[in-house]
């Protein structure tokens, strides 16, 4: 099959990922199923008004049935209040895939779109075979670890500029120079044109928002699947070291850099870009490896448990205290089911969970603590994400002893989070303060933890 085979613009279709609609195309008949995650800004059928874009979907789909698609919030896809969090935008591309019949595909995040990937590469690697990272952002802000990233300050400033003059002709063109600077003066056009219709200054806004505070660097280790990251060599720096982080943190990742200073993988020498993509998802296909049941995902799991359980039952005797704990455990469980949470075992007056998502997981743990009180009790809670083993469906391992043991240092009636949990909830409103390093007992190293102020 050549890239010709798909000349005509595909149809925009569209997946229920619950009450929100997802634009979607879906085009080729290659041998496997390739979901391109866009960066923050994409528009299905605008996309293919600009040659070197339509060009760069026609040649990946040339090998593979490539599958399409708008971030909620942009493009054709349902305009939604405020910015959504990575597991939601990680529930988008499971309706996606539903929606087209692929139960398993590779999976290629580019820039903005590679958080989400990397989260969900680690998450559901049943549903992925093969993984490919193009200039993702991996983190935004600086760190003593991290010196290439933004500081606070210049992002603060930047992002003030880009809500002032978001939309203005000059301003949209000087934004698509600085990621595609190759770009000819039509399809620079076209691109200006995307930028420009595909997010109004709010939704631009809220996404630099939310883009600040990403930090996917402590999942990179538990992608379990064939990973490609390609990045050229004059990308901005943050764009660039952070491709090389992921490079050297992902077991076995395979790393392509290419001479250039576009960020955008179809602006400059797209040929080369979209070869090495091909060449590794072909050999990677070939090779065999299809997937296999995940024995091991990113997990966050959830400890809660009753503060002075043990005076409480002395003062109420043995058969108050088992109405009062049936009563807990029938709320516990209500908001279980509410936000998706997994059972895995109660234990006397405390339940250990674990969700496919933590701020559904932190939202679980701030209503069950504030639905205590009506019983009289006062409850405390810890979460942590890690990676953790699949045994009889239940999770296990480090992770969850971790979980363990920042629920002990929490107070009563406070949900305390591991610093895993907190990066990976950008975007979701939820709040912070910091309570500082502790020593985990059994647990190697020093653990930052928070308590979380605002759980929505």
């Amino acid at each position: 099959m050549t890239r010709d085979t798909v000349e005509v613009q595909p149809e925009t279709h569209y997946a229920r990922s619950g009450d929100v609609s997802i634009a979607y195309q879906v085009m080729g008949e290659g041998p496997f199923d390739l979901v391109f995650v866009p960066g923050s800004l994409s528009h299905v059928e605008i996309g293919w008004k600009i040659p070197v874009l339509a060009d760069f979907y026609r040649h990946l789909a040339s090998f593979s049935r490539l599958i399409i698609f708008d971030k909620r919030g942009t493009g054709m896809s349902d305009r939604v209040a405020g910015v959504p969090t990575i597991e939601t935008r990680m529930d988008d591309v499971r309706a996606v895939m539903d929606a087209v019949g692929s139960d398993r595909a590779a999976l290629l995040g580019l820039s903005e779109g590679g958080p989400m990937s990397v989260v969900f590469a680690a998450t559901h690697p049943a549903r992925l075979w093969a993984l490919v990272l193009c200039g993702a952002l991996i983190r935004s802000l600086w760190a003593p670890d991290f010196p290439w990233g933004y500081t606070e300050e210049d992002w603060d400033r930047t992002c003030e500029e880009e809500r002032r003059r978001w939309g203005e002709p000059e301003f949209t063109r000087e934004s698509v120079q600085s990621v595609a600077p190759s770009l000819d003066e039509e399809n620079l056009q076209g691109m200006v044109t995307l930028f420009r219709q595909t997010a109004s200054p709010g939704t631009y806004d809220a996404l630099n928002r939310m883009n600040k505070d990403i930090d996917v660097r402590a999942v990179l280790p538990t992608i379990r699947i064939p990973t490609l990251v390609v990045n050229r060599a004059e990308e901005p720096d943050g764009l660039r070291e952070g491709s090389r982080h992921a490079a050297r943190h992902i077991p076995g990742a395979r790393h392509v850099e290419l001479p250039g200073p576009d960020h955008a993988p179809f602006a400059g020498d797209s040929e080369s870009y979209v070869r090495a993509i091909e060449e590794f998802l072909t050999h990677t296909w070939e090779a065999g490896w299809e997937g296999a049941e995940a024995d091991r995902v990113l997990a966050t799991v959830l400890f809660t448990d009753i503060v002075g359980s043990s005076e409480k039952a002395a003062s109420l005797g043995d058969r108050a205290w088992r109405e009062l704990l049936e009563r807990h455990h029938e709320l516990v469980r209500t908001q279980l089911v509410r936000f998706r949470g997994s059972e895995v075992d109660t234990a006397g007056d405390g339940f250990f969970a674990s969700f496919d998502g933590p701020a559904r997981a932190i939202r679980c743990a701030s209503a069950i603590v504030e639905s205590m009180p009506e019983l009289g009790l006062e409850v405390r809670a810890g979460l942590h994400t890690g990676e953790c083993e699949l045994m009889d469906g239940k999770v296990a391992g480090i992770a969850v002893h971790t979980g363990a043991r920042v629920s002990s240092f929490a107070q009563p009636g406070e949900v305390l989070v591991s610093s895993t949990v907190k990066d990976l909830v950008a975007g979701s409103g939820i709040s912070f303060e910091d309570r500082g390093t502790h020593q985990l007992k059994g647990i190697p190293g020093e653990w930052r933890v928070y308590a979380v102020t605002r759980g929505d």
